[in-house]
């Protein structure tokens, strides 16, 4: 089995800023028939590890700190005996919702994740949160956005943390630099492309959206 994409949903619910609100949620493992990457670990712990069949787990890389990306983390952690990578400048919303536990290790702007024979690299791409990250996957043609990038837009910018001027200049610079035909796989909802998404970037900022 060469390297490739496992998507699961979950279900829980996402809190901030006083609210709460239901929510379904994209895990995606990305890796082999041997070992895996995490790409956030919402709400389930068991059903990400069921997902996983038996393979090692890598590491759980979270794209922001929000609690519905990072609820089930440590304990699907500890199960599996894999590292938590977060972006240290969202350690803050980390910490609202696990205040006794630290993640393992930080991301990086540019730094190059290795999982069953390929690649992802590391995007930073604030707005969303201040420590959101894209997981760029050339050889699978893939980027994984987390909240940073939908189907239609970027993501929410209303709450605390978050900016939309600089969730704006993180998808110009870094994600619609991408290849066109980039499959955009999302932290909610449909996936989309480059391609698919670039040409409305003037009507995002025209409705600030």
């Amino acid at each position: 089995m060469t390297a490739a994409i496992t998507h699961l949903v979950t279900s829980g619910t996402f809190s901030l800023d006083g609210g709460t609100w239901d929510v379904d949620n994209n895990v995606w493992i990305v890796g082999d028939e041997h070992e895996a990457i995490v790409i956030d670990a919402a709400h389930d712990a068991a059903a990400i590890r069921d997902a996983l069949g038996g393979r090692a787990l890598k590491a759980i890389v979270s794209t922001h700190a929000h609690n519905d990306h990072i609820d089930a983390a440590p304990v699907l952690a500890d199960a599996a005996d894999a590292p938590i990578l977060l972006h240290p400048a969202d350690l803050p919303l980390w910490d609202m919702t696990h205040p006794d536990r630290r993640p393992d290790g930080e991301l990086a702007d540019g730094e190059v994740l290795t999982v069953g024979g390929i690649e992802l690299r590391v995007l930073h791409t604030p707005g969303h949160a201040p420590g959101a990250v894209c997981l760029y996957a050339p050889e699978l043609g893939a980027v994984f956005t987390g909240d940073t990038l939908f189907q239609g837009g970027p993501g929410a910018t209303g709450r605390s943390f978050s900016d939309f001027p600089t969730i704006i200049g993180s998808i110009r610079e870094k994600l619609l630099a991408l290849p066109g035909d980039t499959k955009v796989y999302t932290g909610h909802g449909d996936s989309t492309t480059i391609g698919g998404e670039a040409p409305h970037l003037e009507e995002w900022i025209a409705r600030g959206h």
